[in-house]
């Protein structure tokens, strides 16, 4: 009786056993439910076939300063990353040699204009001299005609009319002694007026060196490099500081040369910055360089970015010409799932369940993504919610999705080629 009570319990044992183990097996088995999930079917639509070329943002204007003397430097008042304005003092160089230069040929000018002056007086009081010389032989042959007439009519003697003629020639030679005397007079005077000038002239040429130990910035805009500081030796062509345009900026790209046909002078683009986020620039092409790499086949592109400001050299950017239409999937895309270096959406089945299928992508629309393969047209994707939902998980769709829709996306880009 005993045994056959322990059989009884032991196969009682053996039932629960079984039937808790099959109840957590069907629990396992349960998928995970996602609910207010956003479905979408997969549809092709019109989208823009573009170019993309890469480069880098460089500013319009940039200027490299650099020393015009050999000195030290003395000063330096900007450093990278200020904002200067035309004409601001940035960097400065002893002067000495310069300044000594400055004074000698100020002396100079100096003298030039005393000697000037004193060639003034001397013609001034020459021509004083030469007046009263002309006055006197005016006199003079004003007398010698009165009394040549005499001598005609035997009223004077032979020696007075002499005497008379004598003070005549004496007049006349003074007036011709003073006459030669204002002409070396003007010619010093020309000579005196060429020392000045070329004093002058030395003065200006010293005082542009005296300037070249200052140096000033020729644009508005920012300190990107400095490459002296106090104490350095400045000599002739070497860099000290680079100063860039910051209003303006444009991107330089190379673009094969198979396609350089279809850009121009004037060619819209689409200007993106990684640095700054998926926020897209206007820009056209505003020069083309004519001549191409040989290593690679490309030619530099130049694009005026508008709105640059926000903008600085060296950043890598993107520009992307529209080369035409095409028929293309699209998907959202915020339903991409990437699991390291592979990329993957949730495909919905018709049992509701989310499966996680590997796809290739291919260029982006502002929100959108070209899918190249791994889906099909018609087929549902999720979403939202993909962070959330694994493989396998029973997908519960949002409000208003039930019924399936094919929703037809226009992600053209609102330029023109």
């Amino acid at each position: 009786m005993k045994g056959l009570f322990a059989a009884v319990a032991i196969i009682a044992v053996a039932a629960l056993t079984i039937s808790c183990s099959t109840k957590q097996q069907a629990a396992a088995e349960k998928p995970a439910e996602v609910k207010g999930a956003k479905v979408e079917r997969v549809a092709a639509s019109s989208i823009d076939d573009y170019y993309e070329a890469v480069g880098t943002v460089r500013s319009k204007t940039m200027s490299v300063l650099s020393a015009k003397i050999m000195g030290r430097v003395i000063a330096v008042h900007a450093r990278e990353g200020d904002r200067v304005r035309a004409g601001q003092l940035l960097i400065e160089i002893d002067s000495s040699d310069a300044t000594a230069m400055l004074d000698k040929a100020q002396a100079g000018e100096r003298e030039a204009t005393h000697a000037l002056e004193e060639i003034e007086r001397t013609i001034h009081a020459t021509e004083s001299s030469k007046e009263a010389a002309e006055a006197n032989l005016t006199l003079a042959t004003a007398t010698f005609n009165r009394y040549k007439a005499l001598l005609e009519r035997r009223s004077v003697s032979r020696q007075e009319f002499d005497e008379v003629q004598a003070r005549k020639q004496v007049a006349e030679t003074e007036v011709e002694r003073a006459d030669r005397m204002l002409q070396s007079l003007e010619a010093r005077r020309s000579q005196a007026l060429a020392k000045i000038a070329q004093a002058k002239a030395d003065v200006a040429n010293a005082k542009v060196y005296v300037g070249y130990a200052k140096i000033t910035s020729p644009i508005n805009g920012i300190v990107t490099s400095k490459q002296t500081d106090v104490g350095h030796m400045a000599t002739p062509g070497a860099p000290l500081m680079t100063i860039e345009d910051g209003a303006s900026y444009r991107l330089e790209a190379s673009v094969e040369e198979s396609l350089l046909p279809k850009i121009r002078v004037g060619t819209k683009a689409r200007v993106l910055i990684d640095a700054l986020g998926p926020s897209e620039f206007s820009g056209a092409v505003s020069e083309i360089v004519p001549a191409a790499d040989s290593a690679s086949r490309s030619y530099t592109v130049r694009i005026d970015v508008e709105g640059s400001q926000s903008l600085w050299s060296g950043l890598y950017g993107k520009a992307r010409f529209i080369m035409g239409q095409k028929q293309a999937l699209t998907i959202p895309r915020q339903a991409i799932v990437e699991r390291g270096q592979l990329v993957g959406v949730f495909v919905v089945d018709e049992s509701n369940i989310a499966r996680l299928r590997l796809i290739k992508t291919g260029k982006q629309y502002g929100e959108r993504v070209e899918i190249l393969s791994g889906l099909s047209e018609g087929e549902r994707i999720l979403i939202d919610h993909v962070e959330s939902v694994s493989d396998g998980s029973l997908v519960q769709q949002a409000a208003g999705t039930q019924k399936e829709k094919k929703i037809l996306y226009d992600t053209r880009l609102s330029i023109s080629a």
